[in-house]
């Protein structure tokens, strides 16, 4: 018997190999997945903050944008896969710091999700108020009513549970790629040198320095795809075994590439496209790029289909940002104790995101604001900061210890997270 084990067990081992050798469709899909979650709504903000920088900042945002993404997600992936277990990244934690550590991370999780989702109510709104004005000429209902309707549309897509909610999310993905590649292309013959006209001068150290540190929290979460890295390295974990660390390692790579050269492609031709001025004007009126480029131009393909595009990327970031965010504010609440019903769980909820939602929508902060002081700062101790002290700490991943990308990760997520000290003290 012993030996049958044994030779299943080298069989087994053998087709993990042979299927590590072969690029399949499923590690397709994944690239896709992970592409399809990190390009959205963040996107379409990038080019207003990075650009208004001037040429030189975002030339090195650009140089950075692979690495600080690639190494960043690739080292959460390996946090997951250290687990003795095929668990989530809570059953991780709790196996390598503790059940009060878990309940940190899921508390974090909940904070480093929930104000992306207030980020997406605002947008979301602002997208839709103004394509009422601008582009069908008429007088958007008051804000508060608007705000109301559109979440509770969106929450009433949930309602129908998780897995209805994925395939809406699947159907909005791919064809915003593609309009986001065609929108990109459109603009080419529309360029005019916009941003180059700040590449005759070298800004300042001090004041280059500066500029990017505010624009860092902005690209963390333009390329954040977190929420995902769980269930992909699980899956990985699952279907490769000990290979798992190398095939994710490939399917991450060739994902960041995709997404690092379709964005920068957008975020460049939108600034070779727009003055400093015009994005400071987009930034003011506190729009998405997609907005602000319809009311800007007077062919009506491009105003009518920009902000469609824009509504459909902040949806679809609702939506699963949503699911995200409702996990944990029921995991907080299990934590506390409290053990109320799975159906009046779920109303609670529900009602919670909706009231808090509709307020920060109705009351319409700077959405780049947000982003700054509050999304990419909590992502950054998450994606860039645990995982490093992980490698120094847990035995399973100090052989990961060592390399010049760590110190890099760790720079960028300190650099990340020093930016909301700042938004809180000027």
């Amino acid at each position: 018997m012993n030996e049958q084990a044994q030779g299943v067990e080298r069989r087994f081992e053998s087709t993990q190999s042979a299927a590590l050798g072969s690029w399949s469709r499923q590690d397709t899909t994944w690239m896709l997945g992970l592409f399809g979650t990190a390009i959205g709504a963040g996107t379409l903000f990038l080019p207003i903050n990075a650009g208004l920088g001037g040429f030189w900042p975002l030339l090195i945002l650009a140089l950075l944008a692979f690495p600080m993404t690639y190494y960043a997600h690739r080292a959460l992936t390996r946090f997951v896969l250290s687990g003795s277990r095929d668990g989530d990244i809570t059953d991780v934690v709790e196996e390598h710091f503790g059940v009060t550590a878990g309940t940190l991370i899921t508390i974090l999780y909940f904070f480093a999700i929930f104000p992306i989702l207030l980020i997406y109510s605002v947008a979301l709104t602002n997208t839709v108020s103004s394509f009422m004005e601008h582009q069908l000429h008429t007088t958007p209902p008051p804000r508060a009513l608007l705000s109301f309707v559109l979440i509770l549309g969106l929450l009433a897509i949930v309602r129908c549970g998780e897995q209805a909610t994925v395939k809406v999310m699947s159907l909005l993905v791919y064809p915003f790629i593609v309009a986001l590649a065609l929108l990109a292309l459109y603009l080419v013959p529309h360029w005019n040198g916009g941003i180059l006209d700040t590449a005759q001068q070298l800004p300042a150290g001090s004041a280059l320095l500066h500029t990017l540190w505010l624009a860092i929290p902005v690209m963390v979460f333009s390329f954040n795809h977190s929420p995902i890295i769980s269930a992909f390295a699980v899956d990985q974990k699952r279907r490769y075994g000990d290979h798992a660390d190398q095939r994710s390692g490939q399917i991450l790579a060739r994902a960041h590439l995709l997404m690092v050269a379709m964005v920068l492609f957008f975020v460049f031709s939108c600034v070779l496209t727009l003055s400093s001025a015009q994005l400071a004007e987009a930034k003011a009126q506190n729009l998405s790029i997609l907005s602000y480029l319809a009311n800007h131009f007077s062919n009506p393909a491009i105003a009518f289909a920009a902000p469609l595009i824009a509504f459909v990327a902040i949806a679809k970031s609702f939506l699963g940002h949503y699911i995200g965010a409702n996990e944990g504010l029921k995991g907080i609440i299990v934590r506390t104790g409290l053990r109320p019903g799975a159906k009046a769980l779920d109303r609670i909820v529900a009602v919670l995101m909706l009231v808090v939602c509709w307020i920060v929508a109705t009351l319409n902060p700077s959405i780049l604001g947000m982003i700054e002081s509050l999304g990419g700062p909590i992502l950054a101790v998450l994606l860039f900061l645990m995982p490093m002290y992980a490698i120094r700490r847990v035995p399973s991943m100090r052989k990961y210890s060592g390399a010049v990308s760590n110190i890099f990760v760790v720079a960028i997520g300190l650099v990340a997270l020093s930016s909301v000290v700042y938004g809180l003290l000027s």
